[in-house]
């Protein structure tokens, strides 16, 4: 175990603490003047618990995380199971959360993205050659794996997480060998269900006034298109270097709605300015190069598979994210990732961090002996 340490590449940890605490910092500013430090100080808890779950994983050999990636995979189904039971409470229009005991809360849409990740990777890898490109017999099964998980959270409905869900296995599944074929019909079936799920309608009518106020804020001026436009006005107004942190008018007065959630970004970009919201997104770039530079290094299908897996997932998180603080992307409810007020989020990309890490710390593969033809031996 202690050599798995040692090979654990600790950059992305690194970034990722960085990323946390800044976030709580965030979260203080945005929530202190209406709920004092408590939603920081359980943002840090929730970041110590996320740490203490990434070094347990960095210690686990990849071996057996592929022989529990069955087990994980029906975890996160169960989970999102669950919530459409009489257990499941229902938060802006969305079936998707567990009130726990104790006055805790989880969102098994977020770890779902974890068994998801990890059952994909068990099924593009196992008793497959390698230097082999996939056939539909290989890639068939993951895309009905997938299917399970974005069913069932479209039920809740919740069009976000759905969304990490189908680019994550897009990437994994173009990642594997896959024809280019799948991928362009996988990008075309992920279009044709947003569609259809707007015109149903499977969506909330909220959620609909979501998607079409990107276009046309004035359709919901005192909801989504107010919100959209006072974040940027916030991001717009920090200048440089910005107002300095609990020194924004826009986040200090209140005036945009669940900011310490969904809208974080737009705290960093009045308070800390384009230079200090230029240094998060270089932080959460970093993330996901580090992914894709630990799948290039990877030897092992298995592990290459995971980090490409949480590569994509952060990626299309991030980007999603800051597109809606900035007005370039309808809101679709996606935290920005470490740096997002919630749980069930903050545990989630703490486990994908600890499964880069034990992709990069995978033993290398024994050299085989070689032996000379008889021919050739002296």
């Amino acid at each position: 175990m202690r050599e798995r340490y040692l090979r654990t590449d600790w950059a992305p940890f690194v970034a990722a603490l960085g990323l946390s605490l800044v976030g709580a910092l965030l979260v203080w500013s945005a929530t202190h003047t209406w709920a004092g430090p408590a939603l920081a100080v359980r943002h840090l808890v929730n970041t110590a618990v996320g740490v203490v779950l990434a070094l347990v994983l960095i210690g686990v050999d990849v071996r057996w995380l592929r022989a529990a990636a069955p087990w994980v995979y029906l975890a996160g189904l169960l989970g999102l199971a669950s919530v459409l039971t009489p257990l499941g409470q229902t938060v802006n229009g969305s079936r998707s959360w567990l009130f726990l005991p104790g006055g805790f809360s989880l969102q098994p849409a977020e770890l779902a993205k974890i068994g998801l990740v990890v059952g994909l990777a068990m099924i593009l890898a196992e008793g497959r050659d390698p230097y082999a490109r996939p056939g539909w017999r290989d890639v068939l099964p993951a895309w009905l794996l997938a299917a399970v998980p974005l069913g069932l959270i479209m039920l809740q409905p919740d069009l976000g997480s759905a969304l990490v869900l189908g680019v994550l296995t897009i990437g994994m599944v173009a990642t594997s060998g896959a024809s280019w074929r799948w991928t362009a019909a996988a990008l075309v079936g992920t279009a044709s269900a947003v569609v259809a799920a707007i015109r149903v309608p499977l969506l909330d009518p909220y959620q609909v006034d979501r998607l079409l106020a990107f276009r046309d804020p004035a359709l919901d001026p005192e909801g989504i298109g107010y919100q959209t436009q006072q974040a940027r006005l916030a991001i717009g107004s920090g200048g440089w270097s910005g107002t300095g942190l609990g020194q924004g008018p826009q986040t200090q007065g209140g005036f945009i709605p669940f900011q310490y959630t969904d809208f974080v970004f737009s705290v960093a970009g009045e308070e800390l300015g384009f230079l200090g919201a230029m240094g998060l997104v270089l932080l959460l770039g970093f993330l996901v190069v580090r992914g894709l530079v630990v799948a290039l290094r990877c030897e092992d299908p298995f592990g290459r598979l995971l980090a490409v897996g949480v590569a994509s997932w952060f990626g299309f998180q991030t980007f999603q994210n800051l597109g809606m603080n900035l007005g370039l992307m309808p809101v679709t409810g996606l935290p920005l990732p470490f740096l997002s007020y919630g749980g069930s989020s903050m545990l989630a990309c703490w486990l994908g961090i600890g499964l880069l890490a034990c992709a990069s710390g995978r033993e290398p593969r024994p050299v085989s002996s070689w032996s000379a033809p008889a021919n050739l031996r002296g």
